[in-house]
């Protein structure tokens, strides 16, 4: 008869781990991750955290601490005692978030700008990012301005057919920019 997993291992963290099952398997994980950096403040706030916990993996969580993924995991299973993660292991597709700056890029295009900073805080920007993009022409740009990479809206934006760029100014700001494509043409998937 083949050895039962432990029970204290049935839920192991690794980097396709959603946050929202992290944290209801594990809710005293919430002032671990804060600690880890500051964007992570946001999952206090019950609509976001209700919201971007259901989507959001560990993996993308990682890029908007800017923290690797392997510190990120190991240390989220010391606090529950699991076994460390082998980096070997790691899940997810390999996208970067940052790449150079792709063909359809234009700081002509850009006809809206949202920044973190002035945006609502009950409110997503990627939802305000596609009511905008709803009424815009093929090839405009809207501009998201954060202090941390939003990787899992950059992740649904490009799951949505929209061309994504994201980079980093000398401040340390990030610069996404999401343009409507022209739907003739083939489709970037930068």
């Amino acid at each position: 008869m083949p050895e039962k997993e432990s029970p204290k291992f049935q839920f192991l963290i690794v980097p396709s781990t959603k946050v929202a099952a992290l944290l209801d398997r594990y809710p005293q994980l919430e002032d671990v991750l804060i600690s880890l950096a500051p964007p992570f403040r946001k999952l206090k706030n019950p609509i976001l955290r209700k919201t971007i916990g259901r989507v959001a993996s560990l993996e993308q969580v990682a890029e908007v601490g800017r923290i690797s993924i392997s510190d990120l995991v190991n240390q989220l299973r010391v606090a529950t005692d699991q076994p460390l993660w082998n980096p070997s292991e790691k899940l997810g597709d390999g996208t970067s978030y940052f790449v150079p700056q792709p063909e359809w890029f234009s700081s002509l295009r850009i006809v809206a700008t949202i920044e973190e900073k002035n945006h609502d805080p009950n409110k997503m920007p990627i939802v305000t990012i596609l009511e905008r993009l709803a009424s815009l022409n093929a090839g405009d740009i809207v501009e998201l301005t954060t202090s941390f990479v939003p990787a899992p809206g950059i992740d649904l934006l490009r799951g949505k057919k929209l061309l994504v760029w994201t980079r980093q100014d000398e401040a340390k700001q990030i610069h996404t920019y999401i343009c409507k494509p022209d739907q003739t043409r083939t489709t970037e998937t930068t």
